[in-house]
């Protein structure tokens, strides 16, 4: 019996693990007919242990999950490896030992991965649809190289909020149930009244650290699952996006900088790591968050699996300022001459003129091998790390990097859409 074979009879045998054994852990949240009720919680074990395939040799079942792995590595066909990891507790405990973390792999497989810091060695793809009707927008990742596409992988949804003072966009994994009340709130950006200044709010710390800022105000609706059961659920302000002020428009396009309380900026040192990852796939199935999949034109049975957070690490030392956060700045644009307008190097991945598109740089030097004014800038430091850009109508690219998570590079594009009558 093939491999192929086995994951197929493995998800014959469990019941449609992608419909049944995902959607009901929406507690509280009934979203259709096709939807289990919360009852199926008790009349079906949602992860069984005693069946014929947790007891395969472990031999086997490596063999059978690398090759697999290794297979099917873009969606939709990826989603055998998340049916593997919903089999039961061996099959999820050697999922974790194989399936990498993208900063490793370069893919996205289970939602932990959207908190997770991107690919070392190139770009993920993603794209952003806008609907101004009503004031969402969804992330998805790119299936294709095509830049006007109408279908991805679905990752994460915002809504925003236009308040008194403030802006606010909630930042959900689900594609339509988009609010703080909602299990699946993972997190928000907040503005100021004129639109210069934003926080990003994380519903946990990223790490133990004097540069994070203290918990915020949270509300009563406030139903987002616990990632860690350890930390208390909340908002923590993750970083801080500034625009500058520019009333008179004399001095170019607009001018950001981003503070990352939770990236520090050893990162980007060579063999530097960011704190506080989560860890892939160590919680049970019954408290795993869910995901919708592609977008509405594609299979809606294809749902992620999900697992905690790892334990949030303990600070780092201060030597030589390593625990400072990291800072990004945009990176200039030149004048060109013959189009008499301002540009930027893309690489072909934006097509549409317009004072949304960025591209971000590090802006704080690395600890170790600082340039001198006899010294180039080292490489590292003119790696694009997010940019994003226009391609149609509500339509844009989102291209980030390590040290970023999809999670921190969506937030950042979000402050991008918001009015800024001060920055013009």
């Amino acid at each position: 019996m093939s491999f192929r074979s086995i994951v197929r009879d493995v998800r014959d045998g469990f019941g449609s693990l992608s419909r049944r054994g995902f959607e009901v852990r929406l507690m509280g949240h009934h979203r259709g007919k096709s939807h289990g009720s919360l009852n199926d919680l008790h009349d079906q074990p949602l992860i069984v242990q005693n069946s014929r395939w947790a007891s395969l040799p472990p031999e086997l079942l490596y063999d059978v999950i690398r090759r697999l792995e290794e297979s099917e590595s873009t969606w939709p066909s990826r989603k055998h490896v998340v049916a593997c990891a919903s089999v039961c507790r061996s099959w999820r405990t050697m999922c974790k030992e194989i399936v990498k973390s993208p900063e490793i792999c370069g893919k996205l497989t289970f939602p932990v991965s959207l908190k997770q810091p991107g690919p070392r060695d190139g770009l993920v793809q993603c794209f952003i649809k806008r609907d101004k009707s009503n004031l969402t927008y969804h992330l998805f990742l790119c299936l294709s190289p095509a830049l006007l596409v109408e279908n991805g992988k679905f990752l994460l949804s915002a809504k925003r909020t236009r308040r008194t003072t403030c802006t606010e966009y909630v930042i959900s994994m689900d594609a339509d149930n988009i609010s703080r009340s909602s299990s699946t709130y993972i997190g928000k950006l907040r503005s100021n009244f004129l639109g210069t200044k934003f926080i990003v709010y994380d519903t946990q710390p990223a790490y133990a650290s004097e540069h994070i800022p203290p918990q915020g105000r949270t509300s009563r609706r406030f139903n987002s699952k616990k990632v860690s059961p350890k930390v208390p659920t909340g908002s923590y302000n993750i970083a801080q996006i500034t625009y500058e002020l520019n009333v008179l428009g004399t001095r170019g396009p607009r001018r950001m900088h981003c503070i990352m309380h939770s990236i520090p900026v050893s990162s980007l040192d060579a063999g530097g790591t960011v704190p506080g990852q989560p860890e892939l796939l160590t919680r049970s199935l019954e408290d795993s968050f869910r995901s919708v999949s592609f977008s509405k034109s594609l299979d809606h049975s294809v749902e992620f699996s999900s697992a905690r957070f790892s334990e949030i690490v303990g600070p780092r030392d201060d030597e030589d300022g390593k625990t400072r956060p990291l800072v990004l700045k945009n990176k200039p644009p030149r004048w060109h001459e013959q189009l008499q307008c301002w540009c930027l190097n893309f690489r072909g991945r934006v097509t549409v003129a317009s004072v949304k598109n960025f591209q971000l740089i590090a802006a704080t030097q690395p600890a170790a091998g600082a340039p001198t004014p006899s010294q180039p800038t080292p490489p590292e430091l003119d790696k694009i790390i997010l940019q994003f850009g226009k391609v149609g109508k509500d339509m844009f690219t989102m291209d980030y990097r390590y040290p970023l998570s999809a999670f921190q590079a969506f937030a950042i594009c979000l402050s991008s859409f918001d009015t800024k009558l001060a920055c013009e």
